[in-house]
């Protein structure tokens, strides 16, 4: 996170473009929610009928065939917009100084950035992705998927020799595409849920599980120290070239959705999409865990 604060002394002379930043309203963005939800669910108004015998019951409709169209979706069909955010009013505030961070700082080095070659920026890329292999291979070894592991660590092998320090992606022009993992995958497949979610200063929204795991993967990382590079003078300017190199390759803007319950729905979006990443992961490894025999009657 220092090292990205180093930016600002040079967007000093960069023209700011803010644009125009809703009110912070937490009461009425909740009521309006809690409204809004409320209309989702209540039933359609009907007009008045006289009272007639209730048709005798009959079975459920069978499901669409392939190439049907499905049958409508239902209120009850939805999934539940709750969220846990008990840190939500400190979310809020970080929420918006980041949006009001992005567009001081990070957008305009961004803009900067892009006017850099393509091919020295996808070298910049494939560095720094280089050395997250490292994460990979470790966590794909405590996920118990070595497959995957073995994967990592040939594209880590083809990358630091033949592609020169991993300035290019040599194992991906051989069919040994980049699957990336880190720590919060890990805490998934060991069963941990996403937790409470969190606004992380700069970094954006996030949940518990997945900041500790960034912090975990940072810590790894500086630990085993490759060639230096996480420590000393060197890591400042390798920082602040990692933080714009992916800020330039997230596409994610503040405040671009124009809804007044952008925070919500960020914040639903987020975290039941980790969920149902988590679920799928402990699902693909539970098919892989062979049977066991069970005595008759359990």
């Amino acid at each position: 996170m220092l090292p990205v604060l180093g930016m600002l002394g040079g967007c000093a002379s960069q023209v700011l473009s803010l644009h125009t930043l809703p009110d912070e309203t937490p009461a009425a963005d909740n009521a309006a929610a809690k409204a809004s939800a409320a209309a989702f669910t209540a039933p359609p108004a009907t007009p008045a009928a006289p009272a007639t015998p209730a048709p005798p019951a009959t079975p459920a409709p069978p499901a669409a065939a392939p190439g049907e169209a499905a049958p409508p979706m239902t209120p009850a069909d939805a999934p539940p917009m709750y969220t846990y955010d008990p840190l939500e009013r400190t979310n809020r505030f970080f929420y918006r100084f980041n949006y009001r961070f992005d567009e001081a700082v990070f957008l305009p080095v961004v803009r900067t950035y892009e006017r850099i070659p393509r091919p020295l920026r996808s070298g910049v890329h494939n560095f720094f992705g280089n050395l997250s292999e490292i994460d990979s291979v470790i966590n794909y070894v405590l996920q118990w998927r070595l497959k995957f592991g073995l994967h990592s660590l040939e594209r880590l092998v083809i990358n630091s020799t033949i592609g020169i320090g991993g300035l290019f992606d040599v194992a991906g022009h051989w069919k040994l595409a980049a699957a990336p993992t880190g720590f919060a995958t890990t805490l998934a497949a060991w069963g941990m849920q996403p937790g409470a979610f969190l606004v992380i200063p700069v970094l954006g929204p996030s949940t518990l599980r997945d900041g500790t795991g960034y912090a975990v993967d940072y810590a790894t990382l500086y630990g085993i120290d490759v060639f230096h590079l996480y420590r000393g003078d060197v890591s400042w300017g390798l920082g602040v070239a990692n933080a714009v190199d992916q800020r330039a390759n997230i596409d994610f803007r503040y405040y671009s959705t124009g809804s007044p319950l952008e925070y919500e729905n960020r914040r639903c979006l987020y975290v039941h999409r980790r969920v149902i990443e988590g679920e799928a992961l402990r699902a693909e490894k539970s098919r892989k865990r062979p049977p066991t025999d069970e005595p008759a009657g359990k």
